[in-house]
């Protein structure tokens, strides 16, 4: 415990007496000072003993000992010591009386009790303190180690640390969400600090901050746990008062040892890494039995059950522009890949996933919770911000910050023989949904919809003008109607009784206007590409903005 005034008073050696302030002697002293100064606030820290004999003090000058003594008080000196027989045979009355006015402690230090008596005792009992609170903290850690070790794991670990703390503890995985609490009802409580841990781990770890919970009864410290530029998980501890050194031990070997259990090391990370992607480049090359051998244990399981390719790319600026992203936008990717990552380490499904240029490749379980967890993650972008798919694509953007959005290209349900192809698939999906200004497409949403959608796009539009502009400008002559004939000629198959009928013209007029056409575009409208390129031309030309 803390040494305090009353235990100063209770020493029988300095035989000290209470002349004002009895009521605040419970009041921690942090050290004693001695000091002679008129003026010593600037060198008080605050809960320091200011120990005084009176030597440039008018102890008996009222207004003077009052502006002294209420200037200590506010600075935090938590007692006045003065020395009886030193410069006064006795303690002034209008001292007494300015320490009952502030409600300061006012003690009598007798004339044959030394000064430095008293900064001993505090100091042994300071020095004291601080032993029992190494000696607790190392007690806590030998503690916690063991609880590591445990077949619980971070459960009974967070189970001792909250005992430890007369609190509650609860730990975070690296996408934000509460994987484990002590004791139980603090799950609850934890869920509700989400987006203060979504701050903390923007910041590179290791990284700390205090927050208020939400009913105003705790002191939550949030910790970040991990060596690297992304934290892989969060500790929150919530306490009824600030840690003491004790506690402070106990928090500190924990976040030491969750950092152990949920950060793996780098040498097998990068492990891991060289093998997903020799395993993705065999799938990629045809060669499916030999990344069936090369992927053992680690990947062999998702590679027995249909998977998918999810290819995602951040995409800074307008969801329509396609530029490149720019390094703030790379967040987007971490946090997706956290996303998937967390939610099939919750079931023990495996996910391989491989970092591709500026791109992410990721291999899933179809129907497995790390799909679940990706089209989760488009979804809650994309609800955010209505329904129009434009502004669907500014909240996957501003998913980031930094004005950066992620698109997300995912296969049909696949195996090893046919990855390649998936691997197409997630690419095609991704170029619509890069060209929609959407958070995630689906392979099969592209398959069974219709092309023309994909026409909404900028150099499809330019291509379109101008292989038309001569038509149009001809027209705007008004010397002839040729893009609407052109029209009515291709949608009836070149059907020339049935468009002369459309257009209200003799079938003859319809005939001069495509001679017409074929003169002025320098094409034969018999070819059938041609006639391809000019319907498609019409229908990008028609489509709305943002399609």
């Amino acid at each position: 415990m803390p040494h305090t005034l009353a235990s100063l008073v209770n020493h029988t050696a300095l035989k000290l007496t209470v002349l004002a302030g009895e009521e605040r002697l419970e009041a921690p002293v942090r050290w004693a000072h001695a000091s002679e100064l008129i003026d010593p606030v600037p060198y008080m820290e605050g809960g320091e003993l200011l120990l005084i004999t009176a030597l440039k003090l008018d102890a008996e000058d009222a207004e003077a000992t009052r502006r002294y003594v209420r200037r200590i008080a506010e600075a935090g000196v938590v007692g006045l010591g003065f020395a009886v027989g030193v410069n006064y045979e006795g303690v002034p009355q209008a001292l007494v009386d300015a320490a009952r006015e502030q409600g300061l402690p006012l003690l009598g230090v007798p004339r044959r009790t030394p000064f430095i008596a008293i900064s001993k005792a505090v100091s042994a009992a300071v020095a004291a303190d601080q032993y029992r609170a190494v000696t607790a903290g190392f007690e806590a850690q030998r503690e916690l180690t063991r609880a590591a070790l445990s077949a619980e794991g971070p459960a009974e670990l967070l189970a001792r640390l909250a005992a430890h703390l007369d609190g509650w503890a609860a730990l975070y995985d690296a996408s934000g969400a509460v994987v484990a609490a002590a004791p139980d009802w603090a799950a609850r409580r934890a869920a509700r600090l989400t987006d203060d841990v979504g701050r903390l781990r923007e910041r590179p770890a290791p990284a700390s901050s205090v927050v208020s919970d939400t009913d105003g009864d705790d002191r939550v410290e949030l910790q970040s746990l991990g060596t690297g530029r992304r934290a892989r998980g969060v500790l929150a501890v919530g306490t009824a008062a600030p840690l003491g050194t004790a506690e402070r031990y106990a928090v500190h070997s924990a976040v030491a040892l969750l950092t152990l259990t949920t950060e793996r090391s780098r040498a097998l990370q990068d492990a891991e890494q060289r093998l997903g992607d020799a395993v993705l480049k065999m799938l990629l090359a045809g060669e499916p039995d030999h990344a069936r051998a090369v992927a053992g244990r680690l990947y062999g399981g998702l590679l027995d059950a249909p998977f998918r390719v999810v290819v995602a790319e951040p995409v800074a600026g307008e969801p329509s522009s396609g530029g490149p992203a720019g390094a703030g936008a790379v967040g987007v990717l971490d946090a997706l890949a956290d996303a998937m990552d967390s939610a099939a380490a919750r079931t023990g499904e495996a996910v391989l996933a491989v970092p591709d240029g500026g791109r992410l490749i990721v291999l899933v379980t179809d129907g497995g919770a790390a799909a679940d967890a990706c089209a989760a993650y488009a979804a809650e972008a994309e609800a955010r911000a209505g329904a129009q798919p434009r502004a669907r694509g500014r909240a996957a953007r501003a998913e980031a910050g930094n004005g950066a959005w992620v698109a997300v290209g995912l296969s049909a349900p696949t195996g090893p023989i046919a990855a390649a192809n998936a691997y197409r698939q997630a690419e095609q999906a991704l170029s619509v949904a890069r060209r929609r200004g959407r958070a995630l497409v689906e392979h099969e949403d592209v398959a069974a919809g219709s092309v023309l959608p994909l026409l909404a796009d900028d150099a499809v539009r330019a291509f379109a003008d101008g292989l038309l502009r001569a038509l149009r400008e001809h027209d705007a002559t008004g010397r002839g109607d040729l893009v609407a004939s052109l029209r009515a000629w291709l949608a009836r198959h070149g059907q020339w009784d049935a468009a002369a009928a459309d257009l209200g013209v003799h079938r003859h007029t319809l005939r001069y206007r495509m001679r017409r056409v074929e003169e002025i575009l320098g094409r034969s409208l018999d070819d059938a590409d041609v006639r391809m390129e000019l319907w498609l031309a019409l229908k990008a030309t028609s489509a709305p903005q943002g399609e």
